[in-house]
């Protein structure tokens, strides 16, 4: 009979084939080695953050936080002051070219308030006295306000005394009489009014 050599046979698919672990030279059996991941390569344990760390984080982002809120409270500061500066630029702007049309506007009133009584009802007249409409609309558009002071009591920082007259109808300081409209601008004044006050 021929007997088989040992190394040449392979083990029958039935067979359970027992592995024997390596042992290290203590005796004990090492750990399996973890499996590759490209994805863990280059990765660092993380570290533990102290407290004092931890509250020196805290104290700067307070500090970097009261700083932005500082900075945006200067900004809105700023950007209103602008804003009203220019305003108050382009409102005394106006203001500057609305005085050089007001001698013309006290004119043309004066004209319209003494018409011939022929022309009163003529129609060419109505069609200049819509001129006068649109005079009062570009100050309004302006925010001018005209001030006609007849019956309040003297403002010197409003109104002009042109002289003092006995009245028996009208208590004393009171104006009795408008010479001239004056205008407003706002609370700006941009031409006081000419008066009669009694005495």
């Amino acid at each position: 009979m021929r007997r088989r050599r040992v190394s040449d046979s392979k083990p029958h698919p039935s067979e359970a084939v027992e592995t024997v672990p390596e042992h290290g030279s203590d005796g004990t059996t090492p750990s399996p080695a973890p499996p590759d991941n490209p994805d863990l390569e280059g990765q660092t344990t993380p570290q533990m953050v102290s407290i004092e760390q931890l509250d020196a984080a805290q104290a700067q982002a307070k500090q970097y936080m009261d700083g932005w809120q500082r900075e945006r409270a200067e900004f809105a500061n700023f950007k209103r002051r602008t804003e009203r500066e220019r305003t108050e630029t382009y409102q005394n702007a106006s203001a500057d070219v609305i005085k050089l049309l007001l001698p013309i506007i006290d004119d043309f009133e004066r004209a319209m308030a003494n018409l011939p009584a022929d022309l009163v009802s003529n129609p060419w007249v109505s069609g200049v006295g819509m001129v006068g409409r649109k005079f009062e609309r570009l100050l309004e558009n302006f925010n001018v306000k005209a001030v006609d002071p007849l019956g309040d009591i003297f403002d010197p920082s409003l109104h002009e005394a042109i002289s003092m007259e006995d009245s028996t109808s009208v208590e004393s300081g009171r104006v009795i009489e408008t010479l001239q409209r004056g205008y407003l601008v706002g609370e700006r004044v941009l031409r006081p009014a000419m008066v009669r006050i009694a005495r």
